[in-house]
């Protein structure tokens, strides 16, 4: 679901403020901004938590004295002044709590890597979030897409998108870029949850 931005007075509250409100309020739910509007998504299914599991225990290798990696960690966007996105795995700098800005929302400048798995806001997952991603500077977008069967790698972001957009299908491994740290190769067939 979405609403979309209004205008506020001083005496109304932010956007922000509005969806911290709905995400102490809507347990179980991922409420994040994007393009100015608030959308909210519901608790991951099994294929889901599969992969982000399998994720997860591919990059600790990353997490140690100069990265770290972390679920579900707010990423401040550029694109209006409560925009704000939730990805499902990060690696970031170490130390990050050098870089919040404002509620549960971090400077993109610490994001080496942000994952996205597909759920039911397919939209956001493939089109907007990529964007949004891109125009925050983030040097490497992961996602795994269950629904087409494969996982992209996006890099090198310029003006708002992704120059370089590499397609992993089943069967398939790779090696995550640069940016990211140590060299580390990746299983679609693990990352799509398929043993």
């Amino acid at each position: 679901m979405s609403a979309a931005a209004v205008e506020h007075s001083r005496d109304e509250p932010t956007l922000l403020e509005v969806a911290d409100r709905l995400a102490q309020e809507l347990v179980g739910y991922r409420v994040e901004v994007l393009g100015g509007e608030i959308t909210v998504s519901p608790s991951a299914d099994s294929g889901h938590a599969r992969s982000l599991t399998h994720l997860m225990l591919a990059l600790a290798p990353l997490h140690g004295e100069t990265s770290e990696v972390f679920q579900a960690l707010g990423i401040m966007l550029p694109d209006g002044p409560s925009d704000f996105a939730i990805p499902d795995l990060c690696v970031v700098e170490a130390e990050i709590e050098k870089h919040h800005i404002k509620s549960n929302g971090y400077d993109p400048v610490a994001f080496r890597l942000v994952v996205e798995i597909t759920s039911s806001n397919l939209n956001d997952d493939l089109t907007r979030k990529p964007i949004a991603y891109a125009r925050a500077g983030v040097p490497v977008h992961l996602v795994a897409d269950h629904k087409n069967r494969r996982v992209l790698v996006m890099t090198d972001p310029v003006d708002g998108q992704y120059r370089v957009r590499a397609v992993h299908r089943p069967g398939e491994s790779f090696a995550l870029p640069e940016p990211v740290g140590k060299p580390l190769k990746l299983d679609v067939d693990k990352i799509l949850g398929h043993n």
